[in-house]
């Protein structure tokens, strides 16, 4: 392991040991992990502690927004890479390449897009789950509880309401850092009507 990762590795399980936050479950070294609810910029911190806890330095898309002078550095120097919504496609074909040629890819994605209440979460995770035949892993953070990690990991079917069924049953006592805000697992193409 080298010394970086050592001391990733020291730093994130001290700062849960001392904030009594408890971390379950493995980061695996390969897929699409879903970091949700999504209530709080500490989001952001939470994957980082969750990840290099693990021994695992993830890529996690961003809103370009963010990659301000100062704190863009910081977000890219711990895998951080903007992500422009009006026009996600070569940040996305990108990812793709990259994954197809790195057997240790992983991507963190907030699948809510926002830290507001919303009626959907974004589907983007899925679609590349399904382009790359990566699996998509189920991460959380859990306020009430103060527990942060990971939970099953599961393979697209193709059937979206079947598929998102079993991410809602993982998520349903899952309430983020500010449950208020919490949007409920649930995409646009659930809704698409079938032939």
């Amino acid at each position: 392991m080298a010394v970086t990762t050592r001391v990733r590795r020291a730093f994130a399980r001290s700062v849960l040991r001392l904030t009594r936050w408890r971390l379950v479950g493995e980061v695996p070294r390969t897929g699409i992990l879903v970091g949700a609810p999504h209530t709080s910029n500490w989001d952001w911190v939470a994957t980082l502690l969750i990840a290099w806890a693990n021994g695992v330095s993830p890529q996690v898309l961003i809103k370009k927004s963010f990659f301000k002078p100062g704190i863009g550095w910081v977000l890219r120097r711990t895998g951080g890479i903007p992500l422009d919504r009006a026009d996600p496609g070569a940040t996305i074909r990108a990812l793709l390449a990259q994954a197809e040629a790195d057997e240790s890819f992983l991507l963190v994605i907030a699948a809510e897009g926002t830290r507001s209440k919303g009626k959907y979460w974004k589907s983007g995770f899925y679609r590349i789950a399904q382009q790359t035949g990566l699996p998509v892993v189920l991460g959380f953070v859990d306020g009430p509880s103060r527990t942060l990690g990971m939970g099953p990991t599961l393979r697209p079917t193709g059937d979206v309401r079947a598929d998102m069924d079993l991410v809602r049953a993982f998520y349903a006592d899952k309430r983020g850092i500010r449950p208020e805000k919490r949007t409920e697992p649930r995409l646009r193409e659930e809704e698409a009507p079938t032939s």
